[in-house]
């Protein structure tokens, strides 16, 4: 059976293979960390409001008049501060395997530091009901940081692998359809969340079960079919390694030395980077988080129609970033426009586009359906910065891309540890004005963060990628550095420190 297997899958592409199983490694990876976000509102006990339905200039009325509109609610008696710790700790963990992933990404190749991590984030999701109502809030912010530590190396390790796999002519297609992964989990993290606990016998618990088990069922399917490259992959086809072997530049295929930190640490275009993904994720995380809770705590939709329509915008964000990886990349082979512009012009839209539209759905009001279509177009303009931003890593370094995304999502971590802490502070009480202010915050930081990378943000690859490669596209640059020691000794072995 497995001979056969492989044999019809000799005849497939197998980067569109991996790219395939990488988007689904990290749909698995969302769902079980969005779900949480919704299950919440079904989890902790329900306010009571008032017997009157009528609206202030603070809150909305219930859609229903009859009380069991919303969630009827859970029994943890869970605050607005407890909320946001919950949903905040998972990035304690989160954070502090993305440069280790990243490393041994780099090192080892992407296939089993993004499967084991997948496979740790998997058990800990199954475990999660049992942990709840053994030790309440505190076992569950305690599993959600164990949970962090799992899949932290998750994008380190995709960026690896994109970086072994994708040719650069379609590096923008395979790259988005993998990153999209973050949009498909978000969007079946919370449609299918919803209509899961509405129809479920046992309520929020069935949510992590099933999340948890197809993310075991994903790991079998990964570890027989995919493989860290292609010159490792045992029934790719001669064509295909051919192809994707020849195409890769002297820069993407080098046999890399020791981590040249220093000079990262040092590179305009590197920090460019880091905040642009700051501001990304700003706006991202406080959407992912607790987009839910501003559906069920202020516009009062039921638990179903929550999961639904928290969905659609990320339909709209997923269809937007495909459509748009496809203009770039014909953007970049017919020579219309430079890398540089391309990453610059596409991230402007996914900033720009999501700040103006997310501060215009705060002054909708109570008008749902209003309030819907502008989120919806908001963050549907965040689908561009997959092309623009999000495969910038490996524009600069393809080398060091497993580290340069486990530094571009370490500071995403602090997006998703700080966002959902600061809601939980600013809006105790869950009304209109108070969510305008965390609508407010988003735009000023989506803005400015645009703007270095407007100013900073570069497509080519740089000079410390290959230190030790006397034909890279930085050696004078290099060498300057380096001009005191030149005069005595080997010159490239002073290169190399």
């Amino acid at each position: 059976m497995l001979s056969f297997w492989r044999k019809f899958n000799s005849k497939l592409p197998q980067r569109w293979i991996m790219a395939v199983m990488a988007c689904l490694a990290l749909t698995n990876a969302y769902t079980m960390r969005i779900s949480l976000s919704l299950a919440i509102t079904d989890m902790v006990a329900s306010k009571e409001s008032s017997s009157n339905d009528t609206s202030s200039d603070d809150t909305c009325p219930s859609i229903d008049s009859t009380s069991s509109s919303t969630s009827t609610g859970g029994t943890y008696e869970w605050d607005e501060y407890t909320q946001g710790v919950i949903l905040s700790s998972f990035f304690w963990g989160y954070i502090v395997t993305q440069i280790p992933g990243g490393i041994l990404a780099d090192k080892f190749g992407g296939k089993y530091t993004l499967g084991l991590g997948i496979l740790s984030t998997a058990i800990f999701t199954l475990l999660t009901p049992l942990v709840v109502e053994k030790f309440d809030s505190t076992g569950l912010i305690v599993l959600r940081v164990l949970m962090g530590f799992g899949e932290g190396t998750t994008f380190p390790a995709l960026n690896a692998l994109i970086a072994q796999w994708s040719p650069p002519q379609e590096r923008s297609k395979i790259g988005t359809l993998v990153m999209t992964g973050t949009q498909v989990g978000t969007i079946l993290g919370n449609a299918v969340t919803g209509v899961l606990i509405e129809y479920s016998s046992i309520g929020w618990p069935i949510v992590f079960y099933v999340y948890g088990g197809v993310s075991v069922l994903w790991f079998i399917v990964w570890t027989l079919v995919c493989f860290s490259g292609p010159e490792t992959h045992p029934f790719i086809s001669d064509t295909e390694r051919k192809y994707i072997m020849d195409s890769m530049n002297e820069q993407t295929r080098k046999q890399t030395r020791s981590i040249p930190w220093r000079h990262m640490a040092t590179s305009t275009p590197l920090w460019a980077l880091l905040v642009g993904k700051f501001g990304h994720d700003w706006g991202f995380f406080t959407m992912v988080t607790d987009l839910p809770l501003y559906m069920s705590n202020v516009l009062k939709f039921s638990i179903t129609s929550n999961g639904l329509l928290t969905a659609i915008p990320y339909v709209a964000m997923w269809i937007l970033s495909n459509i748009s990886s496809v203009y770039a990349d014909w953007l970049i082979k017919r020579g219309k426009m430079s890398t540089t512009n391309v990453r610059k012009t596409f991230t402007t839209v996914g900033s720009v586009g999501p700040a103006i539209f997310l501060v215009a759905a705060s002054y909708a009001g109570c008008d749902r359906i209003v309030v819907v279509i502008l989120f919806v177009i908001g963050m549907g303009l965040m689908g561009p910065f997959y092309p623009g931003l999000m495969v910038n890593g490996v524009d600069l370094s393809p080398n060091y891309s497993g580290t340069m995304m486990a530094m571009m999502t370490a500071v995403g971590a602090v997006d998703g540890m700080l966002a959902p802490y600061l809601i939980g502070i600013l809006t105790p009480n869950q009304t209109l004005v108070e969510w305008r202010t965390i609508f407010w915050i988003t735009f000023v930081v989506l803005l400015v963060a645009n703007l270095v990378v407007l100013i900073w943000v570069d497509g080519e690859v740089q000079y410390w990628n290959d230190l030790g490669n006397h034909q890279s596209q930085g050696r004078k640059d290099l060498e300057k550095k380096f001009k005191p020691s030149e005069s005595s000794g080997d010159p490239e072995s002073k290169a190399v420190t």
